[in-house]
């Protein structure tokens, strides 16, 4: 295998997490070559056989197409020069660290990929065993990470608990290895990133200077895995930059006249095919029919978004779908509509006898306000407003460590999450993050430079309680889920990917300012 590792120091071994839906985009245009010569290629994919879905959800749309794809860190299938090549040892793995669903909509020329965080909590579903995995059994007790399905049940079990969780029916499963990801980026001539500042990650050998760069496909490896020394150090964090640059990659195939090169394309296609696995039900024809829904796609109908989210309950360093607003895109995903402004949703009601929220009344929140670094004015307008909601706002001031785009939440421990999860409510976009040398009892807000106003109020809902008076509101109710006959929303396609916490393929790299936000970066 022939890759360049020029600009790029891989200096701890640790195996690829990450799988673009650009690799999709480009496996899928086999109608523009010859059958038979791309029949050859396609008989090389490794396929699984898929068990033991259970009851599974309706396909309401059936002009649509729902593919699920995964990353693993399986070490499956290189050889020792290969491991010592791209520094990935040869430790035993097999867990999901990137999973993510496409949708793919030809009657509209629209493709929405939805990311799903590798620290997802999930309920524990039966799963059979099989060749390299043990199974497991139901336990409607215990939660299991979603990451850790694959090496459970294989491929049958992630697919399972992704359709259980999201009422999504999934047409297709595909997973792409390490060799091939790296041969496909250097096929299409590299992609371009961008970073906010010079970046020498010790942990996932990434060495790139402040700016934009076009880099190959080792590097793009590098920077696909780079999460503990950016940022936060959060897999959301590393999400988005995911997104940013999954963006670049499909923005750089549309413009390049890759699809219209059967040679090129054939040259793609070949070095991809052997990394890839594929469900033992996906044909040749279901890859032709994929290929011609990118056929004159624009950049700004290929979008980007993450389930919405929020801290587990039972540890705040790994999450759970956040309600109604999962579940809304769920269904607007599974029926073929437009995606819901989720940053409009009230939280879901707690029923009698669960777990309580993890919410508090905006009376109850003490919040501190601060202007990030370099930036001026806009606490103290972000605390009046966050007054007049019912907060109570103990004071404002100047971060004195970085600079933000995006506002940031920090908290002491998992007492406070009831008051962090109703702040961030008040925000579009805002990361979350937890410092043990705060004091409980107050949050911090850094409000960061894109700071325009608070999130809207849900139409119909309680003036804001006053400071220190008891709430008198009814619980919110949770927001009906999207009917398959209209969309819920005449928005763009662009602002509506923002409300859901995403881009399209047309963003700017140098837009990723946010997802290097956070106290591991300078």
């Amino acid at each position: 295998m022939k890759v360049s590792i020029k600009g790029v120091r891989i200096t701890k071994k640790r195996v690829f997490r990450s799988l673009s839906v650009a690799v999709v985009v480009i496996v899928s245009v086999a109608a523009l070559g010859a059958y038979l010569k791309y029949r050859s290629v396609y008989n090389s994919i490794h396929r699984v056989a898929i068990t033991d879905l259970g009851h599974r959800p309706p396909v309401y749309s059936t002009s649509s197409m729902n593919i699920l794809l995964y990353g693993s860190d399986s070490r499956a299938g290189l050889d020792a020069h290969e491991q010592h090549l791209l520094h990935t040892g040869d430790v035993s793995g097999n867990n999901t660290d990137t999973i993510m669903l496409i949708h793919i909509s030809p009657g509209r020329h629209r493709v929405t990929v939805m990311s799903i965080p590798r620290d997802t909590m999930v309920p524990r579903y039966q799963c059979d065993s099989g060749p390299g995995y043990p199974g497991q059994q139901a336990d409607p007790n215990n939660e299991v990470i979603i990451n850790s399905l694959l090496a459970a049940g294989g491929p049958s079990c992630l697919w399972k608990t992704v359709e259980q969780q999201t009422g999504i029916h999934i047409d297709h499963i595909l997973g792409l290895g390490l060799t091939g990801f790296v041969k496909v980026v250097n096929d299409v001539g590299g992609v371009n990133v961008c970073v906010p500042f010079s970046v020498d990650d010790p942990v996932s050998g990434l060495q790139l200077t402040e700016g934009e760069h076009h880099i190959d496909g080792v590097a793009a490896l590098a920077f696909w895995r780079t999460r503990e020394d950016i940022g936060t150090g959060s897999d959301l964090e590393r999400i988005e930059r995911d997104q940013f640059m999954s963006a670049q990659v499909v923005k750089g195939v549309l413009h390049s006249g890759l699809l219209s090169s059967p040679t090129r394309l054939y040259s793609v296609i070949t070095d991809a095919a052997s990394g890839l696995t594929t469900d033992d039900g996906m044909s040749l024809s279901d890859l032709l029919r994929i290929g011609e829904s990118f056929r004159g796609l624009a950049a700004n109908e290929v979008r980007f978004i993450t389930v919405p989210n929020e801290p587990w309950v039972d540890n705040p360093a790994r999450v759970q779908f956040a309600q109604p607003q999962a579940d809304a895109v769920f269904s607007a995903i599974a029926h073929d509509v437009t995606l819901p402004d989720t940053s409009r949703m009230k939280p879901a009601a707690t029923p009698s006898g669960t777990l309580p929220a993890l919410d508090a009344s905006p009376a109850k929140v003490r919040v501190d306000v601060l202007n990030g670094a370099g930036i001026q004015g806009v606490a103290g307008q972000a605390a009046s407003d966050l007054a007049g909601r019912g907060f109570e706002v103990t004071g404002t001031g100047d971060a004195a460590s970085f600079g933000y785009a995006s506002p940031v939440i920090e908290y002491a421990g998992a007492a406070d999450m009831p008051a962090v999860n109703t702040l961030r409510k008040q925000f579009p976009s805002v990361t979350v993050r937890q410092d043990g040398g705060m004091a409980p009892g107050t949050v911090r807000l850094i409000i960061g430079s894109d700071f325009s106003g608070l999130a809207p109020q849900a139409a119909g809902s309680s003036p804001p309680p006053t400071p220190g008076a008891p709430s008198s509101a009814a619980p919110a109710s949770s927001a009906a889920a999207p009917a398959s006959s209209s969309s819920p929303s005449g928005e763009s396609v662009g602002s509506l990917a923002k409300s859901a916490g995403g881009i399209t393929a047309s963003a700017s790299c140098t837009a990723d300012a946010s997802a290097f936000a956070g106290p591991l970066s300078p």
